[in-house]
């Protein structure tokens, strides 16, 4: 579960169309993202992620392009409009933080903030300081720092830049899983609290899930599809409904908290359900996001008693497809307008006779909801 604060409607600021050619790879892709929350660049290997990612700062220059955010053109090559990336108002965050070596936490900090005229400074060191949780680092030399708080300080360093946009090129993917989940928090403050688009390129399904609103979809340089995370990790014919860890995500908020069971309560308003999942208390009425794995999914034709089980949710069968394990199948259901996936036996299917249209019962368990 992550927190998400209060979410404004993501009004559409970056317009992105790219055809660059190379040797043994062509990009082709044409993009409009939302001005505001995190956008997810998400696909496998050689799938363009980053060289799209470079097209957006000015690193790549493709054969045929236009960029626009917020109105203001950067790129147009049918007008011979192309900003250098030293002109284009964004930051970029790198797998690994390219700190200078001979310069303290502080003066590292300063670097980005003179790139940027006191009168056009949108972030304060303070500020930066404060929700990247590196005040305590401040005199400390690059070299004495683990690998999540020097990245955590190159964030700190690119949002001083003050940018119209935030590029972020797999920041966690040198990082150990327990550095992983000390820096995930941090992203997530960024998201909350920052009015600057990210965009944000990753491999992880479960990374995206929990810090998207909107994911663009990869495959050999062109768009598989470009939506709200919810519907789009929801879609059965995209690979990424496939997989292993499928995932879907949900918005709710914090109803209520048993202190006993350690159970927090998330108000569903489009299912009409209460979700109970294993978390510390948070105040009522905070927006929250759960991400709901397919293979934590189970169906029943009546809702059960006297079960371990404490999440039912009435819903929809849509739309079901093969995986590519011959004996499951994946089942997109409906929770009155929230999406939601389960995997399930070719068996079950037939045993419970599961058609588009039918009627069922949808049951999570509250630990697999994932925290």
């Amino acid at each position: 579960m992550v927190d998400t604060g209060a979410r404004q409607s993501p009004r559409p600021s970056l317009e992105a169309r790219f055809l660059l050619r190379q040797s043994a790879f062509t990009l082709d892709v044409d993009l409009r993202l939302p001005g505001r929350g995190v956008t997810a660049l998400l696909g496998q290997s050689g799938s363009g992620k980053t060289t799209c990612l470079r097209c957006l700062a000015g690193l790549a220059a493709p054969g045929e392009g236009y960029l626009s955010v917020e109105d203001e053109v950067w790129l147009d090559t049918a007008r011979r409009i192309d900003l250098p990336t030293h002109r284009r108002p964004l930051g970029y965050v790198f797998q690994e933080a390219s700190l200078f070596a001979h310069l303290n936490v502080r003066d590292n900090l300063r670097y980005g903030l003179k790139r940027v005229a006191s009168a056009q400074r949108r972030v304060a060191l303070d500020h930066a300081v404060a929700l990247l949780g590196i005040d305590h680092l401040l005199d400390r030399m690059p070299a004495g720092l683990s690998g999540g708080e020097r990245q955590r300080v190159g964030m700190a360093r690119a949002l001083l830049t003050s940018p119209r946009l935030l590029l972020m090129d797999e920041p966690l993917a040198a990082l150990d899983n327990a550095r992983k989940q000390e820096i995930l928090p941090y992203l997530e403050r960024l998201h909350e609290e920052l009015d600057i688009p990210i965009v944000y390129v990753s491999h992880a399904p479960e990374e995206v899930a929990r810090l998207a609103d909107h994911l663009v979809l990869l495959e050999h340089g062109r768009v598989l599809a470009s939506g709200p995370i919810g519907q789009t990790l929801a879609r059965l014919d995209l690979p990424s409904a496939m997989a292993d860890d499928a995932s879907v995500v949900i918005e709710g908020e914090v109803a209520s908290y048993d202190r006993e069971y350690r159970l927090l309560t998330v108000f569903v308003a489009g299912a009409g359900a209460r979700l109970r999942v294993v978390h510390d208390d948070l105040p009522l009425g905070r927006r929250m996001r759960l991400v709901v794995r397919a293979r934590d999914v189970s169906l029943t034709l009546a809702p059960p008693r006297d079960s371990s089980i404490l999440n039912v949710l009435p819903v929809r069968v849509e739309d079901m497809a093969q995986t590519g394990e011959p004996a499951q199948i994946m089942v997109r259901l409906d929770a009155g307008g929230t999406p939601l996936l389960a995997r399930i036996t070719r068996y079950s299917r037939d045993q419970l006779a599961l058609a588009p249209g039918s009627r069922a019962w949808a049951q999570v368990k509250s630990v697999s909801l994932l925290a």
